[in-house]
Parts: structure tokens; C-alpha cells; sequence
């Protein structure tokens, strides 16, 4: 099933019923193995909590925590529900659909403090290269999530980038796989980069500093698709817990998902429909997997992975959104360039979303 981006607006601005929940299917492998191989199977479903507390505040306080607003045949969005001292709401981004809860506190509260639950089912994605299903979106989508964003140019060196890496490709599904290995190729994981970095992805390719993590590799991934005309979308979202096949670096840990931040990206191909990628994470297992950093892809850790999430990922993993620019609704701050992290401000200004300990919030995470 694939949602158009009137549908997937129009979803996301409602909190989605409640659900039977299946049983849990049996573990895909034992821990430790190296085969990397997510299939669609079985739903699985999570009950999602995120706290914040802000001990010292200063004037009034606003919060924005996202929520998941994706419905698809690989995640449905559920039902959520939240308990605060101050004053919420369930409201969305106008122009993305993606789905906050806004908070805001009086500046009398001394102790402004908020609890969301939200409900997901999410499940694994792979493609099946051998069978074409043909044209599932309307033009004026396609058209959509070929324009550039704040961070996302696609003229310049985006696309003379892109043209180079392209060069001699025929199809859409073509050009994907080249920008796919371009980007293995030319980037890396950045330990030191703060969060899941910026996405400013003409700066990164003006300077030749490659380096980076989800939101910047993910990032360069999808600009370089929309520069060639291939319809792409970072998908921001959160790891919820270990995967099933073994690999730490592409894990979670449900007790504390602080720093569990995760960004993919999707493109559409016309034989094939909207599919998953993830670059990053292949940098990610190259760089962080072993003790020893892995430089080629034919390596036995690292080509499994390579090869799945060109058209895959596991489904231990939550999507909130697919926003970019986004203006929060009644903050007094710039738009932020994606919206994966809680925000807040008080009084002396924004927060720092990628300090949570200093912020003060935690994020969990309960397999049903």
C-alpha cells in the first residue's frame, strides 16, 4: 500500500484506533549470526513513552514531542495518550503531516513536567526485485518529493554530483543503485558529529567533508535522488530495540533510547512503488561494528548489510515523520530542519535537543 501525500497528511492528523495485537513470531536469528536478511512477516507491536521534566524552568515553557504519523503496510500508527501539569494538544505540521504533541507551561510552574505513550505496530521491509507492481502515485506527489529543501539543494554541486555518479544509467531503479553505492562509497560514519547531524548536504559536498551520521548520509542520499529526478524522502524516526540478527550498531535499547535517533530515506521507482534504503547504516556497521574500522563492503559483516538495506530495512524501528523545514506551532525559535528529537524553550531560548540529560527527558520503549 502506498499513500499519497494528501492521504498521508490527512492520516497523520488523527490519532489511530486501537488495534488487536498477534502474537510475536519466533526470534529471525540467533544473536551473533551474521546474516542480515529482514523479510515482511509478522507485526510487532511497541508502546512508545517519552517523559520530560524540566527542573529549573525560567518564564513560560513550550514542548514539542513528536509522535508517529506514519500509516503504511509496514508501520500503522495507534493510539497515544499523555499526562502533564501544563497545557496540551495533539496537533501536526501543516505541511508534512507529522504529528507533536505541544505543551505549554505557565511561567508560575515550577516543576513543568510531561508523560506520552504512544502505540505502533512496525514490521520488516524488503523488496522483491522480480516483480514490477507499477504506477501507485499520482504525478503531483511525485513531482513533490523532487523539490529541494533548506538543506536539501538539488542544483549546483548536488547535481552536478549526481549526474557524475549517474552517468550511463538508464532506469530510475539505475540510478538509485548508483547514488546508493556512490554514497557507501564516498561516506562515513562520523562518531564525533553531535545527534544524527545536520543534513546540510551542500556544505558537506563544497568542503569534500564526508563524514557524518543518519540525518547528514541519508540526507546526501535523497538530495542526490531528487537532483536526477527519482522522488525520495528522509524518513526520521527511532530505534526501539536490539536486532534480530545480531548486529549492535543497528540496535536498541528499549530501557533508554536516549540517543536512539535514526534517520532512513525512501525512494520511489516506477516498477517497484516507495522502498526503503539506508546508506547510513552501512557506514555505520563499517565504522562501529567491529573494533577494527571495515573499509570494504565485500567484507562478511558488512555485505549483507549493504546488500539488504538497498530496499530493506528490520522493523525494530519506529518512524514519526517525513518533515523537513518545520515550523513548530507557536514556538518562538527558527524551524528546525527535521523533526526527530523533543524540542522545548523557556524564556532564555531553545533547548538543546541533543543534550537530553541537560533537557531532561528520556525515551523507552515496550514490546507488547
Amino acid at each position: 500500500m502506498t499513500l499519497s501525500r494528501r492521504t498521508f497528511i490527512e492520516r497523520s492528523a488523527a490519532v489511530g484506533a486501537a488495534l488487536t495485537v498477534p502474537a510475536l513470531g519466533a526470534a529471525q536469528s540467533r544473536t551473533g549470526d551474521r546474516r542480515f536478511d529482514p523479510q515482511p512477516g509478522d507485526w510487532r507491536s511497541f508502546e512508545l513513552t517519552t517523559r520530560v521534566d524540566i527542573p529549573a524552568p525560567r518564564g513560560a515553557t513550550r514542548l514539542w514531542l513528536p509522535m508517529p504519523s506514519v500509516d503504511s503496510d509496514w508501520q500503522q500508527s495507534l493510539e497515544s495518550s499523555f499526562t502533564t501539569n501544563g497545557k496540551a494538544l495533539v496537533t501536526t505540521d501543516k505541511v508534512y503531516g507529522a504529528r507533536m504533541l505541544q505543551v505549554e507551561f505557565a511561567a508560575g510552574e515550577a516543576r513543568p513536567y510531561v508523560e506520552l505513550v504512544n502505540r505502533i505496530r512496525t514490521r520488516n521491509r524488503a523488496t522483491d526485485w522480480t516483480r514490477k507492481v507499477g504506477a501507485q502515485e499520482d504525478p503531483d506527489t511525485l513531482a513533490y518529493w523532487t523539490k529541494p529543501t533548506d538543506l536539501l539543494p538539488t542544483d549546483g554541486i548536488v547535481r552536478r554530483t549526481a549526474l557524475e555518479a549517474t552517468r550511463g544509467a538508464r532506469t530510475d531503479a539505475d540510478k538509485a543503485r548508483r547514488l546508493y553505492d556512490w554514497v557507501v562509497a564516498n561516506t562515513y560514519r562520523e562518531p564525533k558529529v553531535r545527534g544524527c547531524g545536520e543534513g546540510d548536504i551542500k556544505t558537506m559536498l563544497e568542503t569534500g567533508n564526508l563524514g557524518g551520521k543518519c540525518a547528514d548520509l541519508n540526507a546526501l542520499y535523497v538530495g542526490l535522488c531528487r537532483s536526477v529526478g527519482v522522488p525520495a524522502r528522509d524518513v526520521y524516526g527511532l530505534r526501539l530495540v536490539p536486532s534480530a540478527f545480531g548486529y549492535k550498531e543497528l540496535s536498541g535499547n528499549p530501557a533508554s533510547l536516549k540517543g536512539a535517533q535514526h534517520c532512513r530515506a525512501e525512494v520511489y521507482l516506477r516498477d517497484h512503488g516507495w522502498l526503503a534504503m539506508d546508506p547510513a547504516d552501512v557506514a555505520k556497521v563499517m565504522r562501529l561494528e567491529t573494533p577494527e574500522w571495515i573499509k570494504s563492503v565485500t567484507h562478511p559483516v558488512v555485505a549483507p548489510v549493504n546488500k539488504a538495506l538497498f530496499g530493506g530495512w528490520e522493523g525494530n524501528w519506529v518512524a514519526y515523520n517525513t518533515a523537513h523545514d518545520v515550523v513548530l506551532p507557536g514556538t518562538r525559535g527558527p524551524k528546525i530542519g527535521f523533526f526527530m528529537y523533543p524540542v522545548g524553550e523557556d524564556d532564555r531560548g531553545r533547548f538543546d535537543s541533543y543534550a537530553p540529560d541537560d533537557f531532561k527527558y528520556q525515551i523507552s520503549a515496550r514490546e507488547m
